[in-house]
């Protein structure tokens, strides 16, 4: 059985997490890890804790962590520069959008290799208790960055929108705004306007403009539609925080905006954040939902409850062996999410093997090391379609257990083992 719908969560949501919890969490979803959540982790370490040190609440929560079927999503600003610069069609299908990909053959057959980013071994490190002093110092530049915000002057500085417009009275009415300013935009202004919601980006400026040019100038959301969503975003914001319908109390809000950039990347959004809360719902698609972070904790407990009812014999096998897919009972708000989003999931669980014997495990293992270790580059300019792919291996460190709960084979201990 393939990983569970692509589920995207912050910080609050894995915080309130037990690790076994955790564990289900990791073995139901595939999970888009933003950045940004290894941003607001780092930053714990300049943060004081009432039930610990700064260390141990790191460790705590890189431990629960997904590693067996998450993706570090590519960072939102290197997404939109290879956009702009046409080295890039993105595919907002609600998949994470994984960078470090590498296409290789083996005898015959295409695959992709994801190799782990830098990100991924910190949180190894982080759950052994190891912190590099270069993250000590990120961590507090980055708290001094965030309370560096002056949102008054931003408050003020965007009234400008009501000028000659009606100010939204709700959230689905700055959007929309949003989406009007950006579509009225005359097209000799349209694409500087974009890039200035964007950052600026004043490297790729003059390249881009001579290829929106060619492109006989249309609006931003046609020529880099990933791009145009994020300028979007961020004007959207603006709108509604000079309306006064996002309060101005928290600096961090600026920060909470921007898990939004990734939701394009997702099936699911899950947060115990208020703002998450108000203002995803007005981003999502038809096929898409948001679920608060304390009623997916509940939902991940009454699946640990379920399975820990089991023989202990079936207990202290890997976890995907006897639960590939979640129960069959609706009742369950995991099989509620994967009927939503993986129509076909019971159909192909009628078929799927129970159980990893010593021979598959074995197997699958020497055909993972042949794959890494002998197969041949592709060409990176010849084009290539990810879909296309016979298999994708995603080498990562995992630890054998998770909680209580076994997340690798016994054949497999002590090979691709972080602890």
């Amino acid at each position: 059985m393939a990983p569970g719908p692509a589920l995207l969560f912050d910080k609050s949501a894995l915080q309130c997490l037990s690790i076994d919890e955790a564990a289900w969490l990791d073995n139901f979803f595939e999970t888009n890890i933003t950045p940004l959540f290894f941003v607001e982790a780092l930053a714990d370490l300049e943060k004081q804790h009432p039930k610990g040190s700064p260390e141990q609440f790191v460790a705590s929560l890189a431990e629960k962590t997904p590693v067996y079927h998450s993706h570090l999503n590519a960072h939102h600003l290197t997404i939109i520069e290879a956009e702009l610069s046409g080295q890039l069609v993105v595919k907002m299908d609600g998949r994470p959008l994984v960078p470090g990909a590498q296409v290789v053959e083996l005898e015959g057959q295409t695959g992709i290799i994801l190799r782990p980013p830098p990100e991924q071994e910190a949180f190894s490190r982080w759950q052994r208790h190891e912190y590099f002093d270069l993250e000590r110092r990120w961590a507090k530049a980055w708290r001094t960055h965030l309370s560096g915000f002056d949102l008054p002057q931003i408050y003020h500085r965007n009234q400008c929108w009501f000028e000659t417009r009606p100010k939204p009275r709700t959230l689905d009415e700055a959007k929309v705004l949003a989406a009007q300013i950006l579509d009225e935009v005359d097209k000799e202004n349209a694409l500087l306007f974009g890039l200035q919601l964007l950052g600026g980006l004043p490297d790729a400026q003059l390249f881009v403009k001579k290829r929106w040019y060619a492109s006989d100038c249309p609006p931003l959301r046609l020529f880099a539609p990933y791009s145009g969503y994020v300028a979007g975003v961020n004007l959207f914001f603006y709108i509604a925080f000079a309306a006064g319908l996002i309060g101005r109390e928290r600096p961090s809000n600026l920060v909470d905006l921007a898990y939004l950039y990734y939701l394009p990347f997702c099936r699911v959004f899950v947060s115990r954040d208020n703002l998450h809360r108000r203002i995803a719902r007005v981003f999502l698609s038809d096929d898409q939902e948001f679920i608060w972070g304390d009623d997916f904790k509940v939902a991940l407990g009454h699946l640990n409850d379920h399975y820990s009812q089991l023989p202990a014999e079936t207990r202290a096998r890997v976890i995907s062996s006897f639960a590939p897919c979640p129960p069959l009972d609706d009742a369950f708000l995991v099989t509620r999410v994967w009927d939503k989003h993986m129509p076909e999931w019971r159909r192909l669980s009628e078929n799927d093997p129970t159980n990893i014997d010593k021979d598959t495990a074995a197997d699958v293992l020497e055909r993972f090391h042949r794959l890494t270790e002998t197969a041949q580059p592709v060409d990176p300019q010849l084009p290539f379609d990810s879909d296309q792919a016979e298999g994708i291996v995603s080498p990562r460190m995992i630890p054998t257990t998770k909680g209580k709960w076994r997340l690798l084979p016994a054949e497999l201990e002590g090979k691709n083992d972080c602890k």
